[in-house]
């Protein structure tokens, strides 16, 4: 007799989740081995950083782009060495006398600081051009030469435009700031055109089309008067100690007369031949004259009724010296009759009292 054995059916509970066979409905995935998910946090990975190197890309290239758009309108201002700036590329419009006003902005300077930076553009070698600001270079010079602190004043704010703008435009971008100033006359802008078209770099070399180059944002009657004044600095510009000092109608009368009497130019010429002592009064009364503005002109007065120009004392006819004062030197000029002192300063602030008792202490001193 056989003894049946008895099955007992024990259900074992489990935690994974009952799997199906594949492609039926309810399917759920299997769980990955290690390796399948490495490789795909890697690739995962992988994706997101090559999107943000993207993206950084894009933003490093727009942030070069308006770099060099600010660069190109010259609105990255960096401290640049006085040494390493030329002033060489660009003719100024300013006529080589003193600058007495210099003072005044030298003074400005060191007391608030510099309000508008230069402006420059970049050379060779680590070295820039000048472009604009004449002026405040000069003015950081003075203060440099007069303070030695080179950690003050041994650099200056400049605004530093790319390399590529057109000569024309450089010209014209100083001409247009200088525009503004009320006290550039005539016969400087006058220069300033004249020195375009001399220069070989420039595609224009007429004097009169230079007005028009350099001037297009005057006027039509003000481009006028500056092609009236160019003959005018053509025959009397190496003769003239002033001639930013001219008013416009003494030098349209002029021009016009230089037309008229070919000979003109000498004859005035030899009026101021050896005579480096005149004032700014003399040279005007002369050329007033010459100009048919004075009360005698110099074709129907007989010589001895025109203004007698200063005696000059036999031998030695003047003497000139320089002092080293605070403001820069002076320069000082006798002649006969005539003692003259030049000074970047406006003696006009000094007390009156203070200034005759300056003066009458100096003739005394002299004798």
């Amino acid at each position: 007799m056989t003894r049946k054995r008895r099955m007992f059916e024990i259900e074992v509970p489990s935690d994974e989740a009952e799997v199906f066979p594949a492609g039926k409905a309810g399917d759920t995935p299997q769980r990955r081995g290690p390796m399948a998910t490495a490789i795909a946090e890697t690739a995962e990975s992988t994706r997101d950083r090559a999107l943000l190197e993207a993206s950084i890309r894009a933003e490093n290239d727009a942030l070069a782009q308006e770099h060099v758009r600010l660069k190109r309108a010259g609105l990255i201002v960096d401290l640049i060495p006085l040494d390493a700036i030329d002033t060489h590329k660009l003719i100024r419009d300013r006529a080589p006398a003193a600058d007495f006003e210099l003072a005044e902005l030298v003074q400005s300077i060191r007391d608030i600081g510099l309000s508008n930076p230069i402006r420059v553009e970049p050379g060779r070698d680590g070295r820039y051009e000048l472009i604009q600001g004449w002026r405040r270079l000069c003015a950081f010079r003075k203060l440099l030469e007069d303070t030695g602190d080179a950690e003050a004043w041994g650099r200056i704010p400049a605004g530093i435009a790319a390399r590529g703008d057109a000569l024309e435009q450089l010209y014209r971008r100083m001409v247009d700031e200088n525009m503004v100033r009320k006290d550039i006359s005539f016969a400087e802008m006058a220069q300033l055109a004249l020195h375009y078209a001399m220069d070989p770099q420039t595609a224009e070399h007429d004097p009169d089309r230079a007005v028009a180059v350099l001037f297009k944002s005057a006027g039509y009657q003000k481009r006028s008067y500056i092609r009236n004044f160019i003959p005018l600095v053509q025959a009397l510009g190496e003769v003239l100690l002033y001639p930013q000092e001219i008013p416009r109608a003494l030098g349209l009368s002029l021009s016009q007369r230089l037309a008229e009497m070919p000979g003109l130019a000498a004859a005035i010429a030899a009026e101021f031949k050896d005579w480096d002592t005149r004032s700014i009064k003399d040279e005007l009364d002369v050329l007033r004259r010459f100009a048919g503005q004075g009360a005698d002109t110099p074709e129907d007065s007989p010589a001895e009724a025109r203004p007698p120009r200063p005696a000059l004392p036999e031998g030695r006819a003047k003497t000139t010296f320089q002092i080293p004062r605070p403001q820069g030197n002076a320069k000082c000029t006798a002649a006969n009759g005539r003692l003259e002192i030049r000074l970047p300063r406006d003696f006009t602030t000094v007390d009156r009292r203070k200034l005759e008792a300056a003066v009458a202490a100096l003739l005394d001193q002299i004798g």
